[in-house]
């Protein structure tokens, strides 16, 4: 159980930066792109492929990354000067996208089993420091040692990774064009009054959301071992997934709060998913069925529990008028007061 929760936990940090990607264009700029599921292999296809080319491959992943910022700029080109609707502009860029990473990879599959990729680099450098044996030896005391992962290095080297990815995002939002454009997706009238470019601002955060989630696939590919054209199937739906969990779990008061909710949003929907799939009933190919449930839950609990909350507040502001009815007309208005304070 251990061993499932934290390759659950390993593998929900590199999907958080994908989320993160997802939040930046649904949550900042309000724009619907469905490029994601395109990009996502995108970034698996042109990582998978440099590496068994004999490329480097922290430099095939960083390439990776470019090639997802193509990918979303032009979306936003299709949109903004192609005038063709927000969510029409991303499918019909995840239809190309599709033609186009068949193009990349030559073919529909690309294994990385027996090739040196930045995954195994960074697991040889962590075998090699003796760490693992001390947190090993740590799990066995306290009688986990029947259950113990292979490498402690990929966790602690991905948690680095996405938070500072993070900390750039945040310092990002807090730019100057990283307030154009977030106020291109709150009122776009608004900013493009103040002589702001709103059709750069769509292009640029577009273009930076779909390179995080090709990152992200590139990452994926290289834990997984392999590169596949399906395998960005439904990435949208757990990127949306981890921002409504994150944000109805955590809140979203500050930018730097929102995006480690983002982060703790794609963390617990990997645990939820491996723990709902060790059911007995139910199947790997029930995967994409267990991720819609958890969309509809995450987004139908939160106003369940305002709805709670409002008839608690009601119930408790009528049987407060009940009771100042029963007083003295001299304490009427000072319970009146007392009541209104309350709600």
């Amino acid at each position: 159980m251990f061993t499932a929760i934290f390759g659950a936990f390993e593998s929900g940090i590199i999907y958080a930066i994908m989320a993160l990607g997802v939040y930046l264009s649904f949550r900042v700029l309000d724009f619907p792109d469905l490029t994601v599921d395109g990009s996502f292999v995108t970034g698996a296809a042109v990582a998978a492929t440099m590496i068994v080319s004999g490329a480097n491959p922290f430099f095939a992943t960083v390439t990776a990354l470019f090639a997802g910022f193509i990918a979303g700029c032009i979306t936003g080109i299709i949109h903004t000067f192609g005038k063709i609707n927000a969510l029409l502009s991303g499918i019909l860029m995840m239809i190309a996208l599709y033609s186009i990473n068949l193009r990349i990879m030559g073919k529909s599959n690309v294994p990385l089993l027996n090739t040196e990729t930045a995954i195994t680099h960074v697991r040889d450098f962590w075998d090699k420091t003796g760490i693992d044996s001390f947190f090993n030896a740590i799990l066995s005391m306290v009688g986990l040692g029947d259950s113990l992962p292979r490498t402690w290095g990929i966790i602690l080297f991905m948690l680095v990774v996405t938070l500072t990815i993070k900390f750039l995002t945040d310092r990002f939002l807090k730019t100057e064009i990283g307030l154009a454009l977030r106020a291109t997706g709150d009122n776009k009238r608004m900013i493009r009054s103040l002589s702001a470019n709103t059709n750069m601002m769509v292009i640029l955060g577009l273009g930076l959301s779909n390179a995080m989630v090709a990152f992200s696939g590139a990452l994926i590919a290289q834990q997984g071992g392999f590169a596949d054209v399906g395998m960005g199937i439904g990435m949208i739906i757990i990127g949306l997934a981890s921002v409504i969990i994150g944000e109805a779990l955590f809140g979203t008061k500050t930018i730097a709060r929102t995006t480690l909710a983002v982060i703790g949003g794609a963390i617990i929907y990997r645990i939820v998913v491996t723990m709902a799939l060790r059911v007995e009933f139910l199947e790997p190919g029930d995967m994409k069925l267990i991720t819609a449930t958890i969309v509809i839950l995450a987004l139908i609990m939160p106003k369940i529990i305002d709805r709670t909350k409002e008839k608690k507040r009601k119930a408790k502001r009528l049987a407060g008028s009940m009771n100042i009815s029963e007083l003295p007309s001299g304490r009427k208005g000072e319970a009146g007061a007392a009541i209104k304070s309350d709600s």
